[in-house]
């Protein structure tokens, strides 16, 4: 089992969860299309498209840096038709883009709003609305949103609607096109993780280096990801995953190696049902 060959199309893929995810998909010989805003250096954030396509072909893969605005329809299926065509088909589209303005309602300003809408739910539709006459090709065609369970509690709605809304949108799209699409035998699950992950959203927006400390590596999700890939699309599809206890269900045991520190307690992530229990040996640090 390995993704040899196969063509991975992941949006938001310069840095992060995306790149990471890009990087494992790499180490097999994947060829990977790289679809992201950064073109050029971020005065505040690293990684381009290109210094992701670097990296790619050094682990092993085939890149294709695509400089995408998720938004844009035009600009989305150019690059889908391009992917296709330099590759010759795609096999799995990784739906990880995804804008964040937290805060309540009446502090949330219109654009931000509009923002997260167009990049996270419209963004998500639109990748997948084109991908899909390629998907069909495909041998064992997989979708993956990074977006988490629809557990409808108002605890995660009140500190910040919108956003929920917008994250909750892409899990939505995965409901409805994991039921449209079971038929053709591909699969659309989501994924979504226990902790937070290291990246930049996490360190600009969440509480800089103490909460980057108590943290996991984007290799969790990358790693869970990348079996998931494995899996038969025809039957594994409509999922709702948290990475480690999917990992777990997969063998793994280990999860320290995931973590930032491994002195400092796991910050639980937004979006985890009660109900989901992590794995024997993971402990988070008390809520509130």
């Amino acid at each position: 089992m390995s993704l040899q060959g196969k063509t991975v199309f992941i949006t938001g893929a310069s840095r992060g969860i995306g790149l990471a995810i890009a990087l494992r998909a790499a180490r097999d010989g994947a060829n990977v299309a790289i679809a992201a805003k950064t073109d050029t250096p971020h005065p505040k954030l690293e990684g381009t498209i290109h210094t992701a396509a670097e990296a790619i072909e050094k682990a092993g893969g085939r890149a294709l840096p695509l400089a995408v605005d998720v938004r844009e329809e035009a600009a989305v299926k150019a690059a889908i038709d391009q992917t296709a065509k330099r590759f010759g088909g795609i096999d799995i589209v990784v739906n990880n883009a995804s804008a964040i303005a937290l805060g309540p309602i009446a502090q949330t300003d219109m654009k931000r709003f509009d923002l997260m809408h167009h990049v996270n739910v419209r963004g998500t539709f639109l990748v997948s609305k084109y991908a899909i006459p390629h998907l069909e090709r495909a041998a064992n065609a997989h979708i993956l949103m990074l977006s988490p369970p629809l557990d409808m509690a108002e605890k995660w709605f009140a500190p910040h609607t919108a956003y929920t809304m917008a994250k909750f949108g892409m899990s939505m799209v995965v409901l409805g096109l994991a039921g449209e699409l079971r038929a053709k035998g591909i699969a659309v699950n989501a994924l979504w993780p226990r902790t937070t992950i290291a990246t930049a959203a996490i360190k600009n927006l969440l509480g800089g280096d103490a909460i980057m400390r108590r943290s996991r590596k984007p290799e969790i999700v990358a790693d869970a990801a990348y079996l998931l890939f494995l899996k038969p699309a025809k039957s594994f599809t409509g999922q709702f995953l948290i990475d480690d206890s999917f990992l777990a269900g997969e063998g793994i045991r280990d999860f320290d190696a995931y973590r930032v520190d491994p002195t400092q307690p796991l910050q639980p992530d937004f979006f985890i049902p009660d109900s989901a229990t992590p794995p024997p040996g993971v402990t988070l640090a008390a809520k509130g």
